[in-house]
């Protein structure tokens, strides 16, 4: 799954004028969020709005739900079963987004306990989690929520050893295709298969980023693995 990842825009990104969510971000001079959490109201770009940030909560409310409040929020949804789900099955075809992102966490079981690590590009630079995105309307209110899900799949060979799944990473020529609805699901396969391990990298991280009330820049520093004197 991915219950956690950071944003925050470099000078690298800066200077990628291939990546659609860098540009954007530049742009919009959002503030940085180095702990995303669940339920939290974070930047996307949707396939209606293609050239604008949003930000919409994480967790997703289909939008048949009587309650925004009532059953569960999906904050990821399976690859392999999104054309099963009636919570993703109609977005599949026509609410895709792209969620700006530079690397997120997974916990790692050992012998004293979960470690955190955090994994991103071997560049450093920006990409996008492939995600789907609804809005819910309160017919008394009025009130309109939106939010979305990030799609996750089965893990490459750099992030097993710690999780057996991985959210689905798109490189920025796969952000324009992924936000072109129009090519229906004959293509989902493009998309949902695992980013090249040998692309990335990880490292541990400090526990603070447990807490989602921590969000600072120090939560993206490289600390000692557990059992290492150095």
């Amino acid at each position: 799954m991915c219950g956690r990842y950071s944003i925050a825009i470099t000078v690298k990104d800066k200077n990628n004028k291939a990546s659609r969510v860098a540009r954007l971000l530049e742009k919009y001079k959002l503030e940085a969020h180095y702990n995303a959490a669940p339920s939290q109201l974070l930047p996307v770009v949707t396939a209606d709005e293609p050239d604008k940030i949003q930000l919409f909560s994480w967790g997703l409310v289909p939008h048949w739900s009587k309650d925004q409040h009532h059953g569960n929020k999906p904050i990821n949804a399976r690859a392999e079963t999104l054309l099963e789900k009636p919570s993703f099955r109609e977005l599949v075809s026509r609410r895709h987004c792209l969620v700006p992102a530079d690397g997120f966490y997974e916990w790692r079981k050992t012998a004293s306990g979960k470690v955190p690590y955090r994994f991103l590009l071997k560049s450093e630079e920006l990409f996008s989690f492939a995600g789907l995105w609804d809005e819910w309307a309160d017919t008394e209110t009025g009130e309109m929520q939106r939010t979305f899900t990030i799609i996750t799949m089965e893990a490459n060979e750099l992030v097993k050893p710690t999780h057996d799944r991985m959210p689905v990473i798109l490189s920025p020529e796969k952000e324009e295709a992924w936000l072109d609805v129009t090519k229906g699901n004959n293509l989902l396969q493009q998309f949902l298969r695992p980013f090249p391990a040998e692309e990335m990298k990880s490292y541990a991280v400090s526990a603070l980023v447990n807490s989602v009330s921590n969000n600072s820049a120090n939560l993206l520093q490289q600390v000692p693995e557990q059992g290492s004197l150095f």
